[in-house]
């Protein structure tokens, strides 16, 4: 099978609300409570971790490299071509390890934040420390089920222009999203394209955003991003069938966002009601507002149904937009 993309950026559609959304109020709570721990295939007697409003997650170490074994007359012996150690990618969508189990899903791990500003290094803050919180969350799901694991890189820039990227505009016409480049695993998340005249002082649509784009690079360790690309490349960036790929991938890693706010929301720490009624408001978004016309990332309708679905359920294959019909992907 042909790797169809070398340098390949994956992005959130981030504009066009027909209006102002409120941000708080009466919504009822969507996401279960205590008991939504989810259980994992080699970690089943794992309990939940106790929610703390002052806890911090702690960092999970990535597999460790070997180091060359050495011989009696201290000579270094370097294995000649032998394929890394460690767990590695399965190129596949639908059937991928991380859906191989229904009650697969995020543990609930409290997650502290930095407190958010708008100011350019309030906001590269929050963002590091949202990383932090969902490392801590998806390191041990990818870890549990043989699948690699390492945290994606940040880029914060107040414009792309400031920023290098291998991934050039972030892989649009238009150039006005946030993004992932899985070419040097990079999230970037530009100040001047993530609303900041929109959501303001409210940090729940940022998380809910870094947290689409983490998801992107959660499908890219899995192995789900390259097993796109070979099918978008078959059927055709710009056809039908390709653009349908297209939106399946963006609404999964919508629905990935919605898990992660969901488990973290009631795990305590910082994402609180409040942090976590704002993202749930705020996914009014996808091509129906797109500049460019390309219905490559879901109906608003339907990126606020998956977002939610993740929210909701917590479930891997709750957000397995792959073998799911054509009518919930459009």
């Amino acid at each position: 099978m042909i790797v169809a993309v070398a340098l390949f950026a994956i992005v959130a559609v981030a504009g066009g609300l027909v209006a102002a959304v409120a941000l708080s109020g009466n919504r009822q709570r969507h996401v279960a409570d205590a008991g939504y721990s989810s259980t994992y295939p080699t970690t089943a007697d794992e309990t939940t971790t106790e929610a703390s409003t002052t806890a911090t997650t702690s960092s999970t170490e990535e597999p460790t490299t070997r180091e060359p074994a050495t011989s009696a007359t201290g000579t270094t012996q370097h294995p000649t071509s032998q394929p890394p150690a460690g767990p590695r990618s399965v190129v596949a969508t639908g059937d991928n390890p991380l859906f191989g189990g229904a009650d697969y899903g995020l543990q609930n791990v409290p997650c502290s934040l930095s407190r958010w500003a708008t100011d350019q290094s309030s906001v590269t803050r929050f963002f590091q420390s949202g990383i932090g919180c969902l490392d801590a969350m998806w390191s041990r799901m990818l870890g549990a089920v043989g699948l690699p694991f390492r945290t994606p890189n940040l880029s914060v820039p107040r414009s792309l222009s400031e920023s290098s990227t291998p991934c050039g505009s972030g892989g649009t016409t238009t150039g006005v999203t946030p993004f992932y480049c899985s070419a040097n695993n990079t999230i970037y998340l530009p100040l001047d394209r993530i609303e900041l005249d929109v959501w303001g002082n409210h940090p729940g649509p940022y998380l809910a955003i870094l947290a689409h784009e983490y998801g992107h690079h959660v499908q890219n360790l899995a192995g789900i991003t390259e097993a796109f690309a070979n099918q978008r490349y078959d059927a055709g960036a710009d056809s039908a069938a390709g653009l349908e790929l297209s939106r399946r991938l963006e609404l999964e890693a919508q629905c990935f966002s919605g898990m992660f706010l969901g488990s973290a929301s009631v795990s305590g720490g910082s994402v609180d009601k409040n942090i976590y009624d704002e993202a749930w408001n705020a996914q009014d978004r996808g091509d129906d507002y797109a500049r460019n016309g390309k219905r490559d990332h879901g109906s608003a309708k339907h990126n606020i149904s998956w977002w939610q679905r993740g929210a909701s359920k917590n479930r891997n294959q709750q957000c397995n937009t792959w073998l799911s019909p054509s009518g919930d992907v459009s």
